[in-house]
């Protein structure tokens, strides 16, 4: 059971004390651990981010594994890239969502019956308070954002998930823009004042042009807790299948709400058999809300 605000620093305080108390207890590793058992002890969410590769290179042996991570973690939310469903292969955020326990929504370019529908997915435990859909400008691209208000221990939270255009080349920096863009405008029109994430596959670098709009808004949760960390060295891009390390799969906050406390990199071992989960690596981040003024 969640303990009511305000009780988890009492605790660390207390705890502070008897620490300080006791012989051998250095004061500043013990003022650590009373930091660090309170900043655990406030509410937040956690949220994971994957690019499921869709039906590639046995899904059925490949899902196996991806359920049992994400049952094991029980994120909040859920964001999914390359999400399929063809006449054979059910709708693969369907059937996680089946498997965890989860609600679930799936945005897609293809109209509702199409023999074969791809796109991006929302995963939740949580109560649902709204939902939605974008496509994203251009629509030649075929690019979409799912998004979900969720009730996190009483507070609404809106996440929104997405998938950018892949291209390496001028042309896919300009077209990241202008998706950029359009994502902000589209928050804007539905986040209805709540704090704000935004996760995915956006095929660019924290640091690239493309997204320099959104990092002028939003925080990179996984930058954010290695900050004391090469991050050139980080990939997302499962190195079996990419020889450059590419970190381009990012889950971001609204830094003047939340706050990132932890963050790894998710499937980024084989299973007992030598399969990978995706050729991607997954992203999970537990953010906490930021005290109020």
């Amino acid at each position: 059971m969640r303990q009511p605000r305000g009780i988890g620093r009492s605790l660390g305080v207390l705890g502070l004390a008897i620490a300080l108390a006791l012989p051998g207890v250095a004061p500043a590793a013990a003022a650590v651990a009373a930091v660090d058992a309170a900043s655990i002890s406030e509410p937040g969410m956690s949220m994971v981010t994957f690019n499921l590769h869709h039906d590639r290179e046995d899904w059925p042996s490949r899902r196996r594994t991806i359920v049992a991570e994400l049952k094991r973690l029980q994120p909040d939310a859920i964001a999914l890239q390359e999400v399929i469903q063809r006449r054979n292969v059910r709708n693969q955020a369907q059937w996680l969502a089946s498997q965890l326990g989860y609600r679930y929504v799936f945005v897609s370019t293809d109209p509702v019956g199409a023999p074969k529908r791809y796109g991006n997915a929302l995963l939740t435990r949580r109560p649902i308070l709204a939902r939605g859909e974008h496509l994203l400008l251009p629509l030649d691209d075929y690019r979409t954002v799912a998004h979900l208000r969720i009730d996190v221990d009483g507070k609404p939270v809106n996440v929104y998930a997405t998938h950018l255009n892949e291209r390496s080349d001028d042309t896919g920096q300009r077209i990241r823009r202008s998706q950029v863009e359009d994502l902000l405008r589209y928050i804007t029109a539905t986040s209805a004042g709540a704090p704000v994430v935004i996760a995915g596959d956006f095929n660019a670098l924290v640091d690239a042009g493309d997204l320099s709009e959104l990092r002028s808004y939003y925080g990179d949760s996984y930058g954010s807790v290695h900050v004391n960390t090469d991050l050139a060295g980080v990939s997302t891009l499962n190195r079996h299948y990419y020889q450059a390390p590419s970190r381009i799969d990012h889950i971001f906050f609204q830094q003047d709400q939340m706050v990132a406390r932890e963050a790894k990199i998710l499937f980024d071992q084989p299973d007992d058999g030598g399969r990978w989960a995706s050729d991607h690596y997954g992203v999970w981040t537990r953010l906490q809300f930021a005290p109020a003024n």
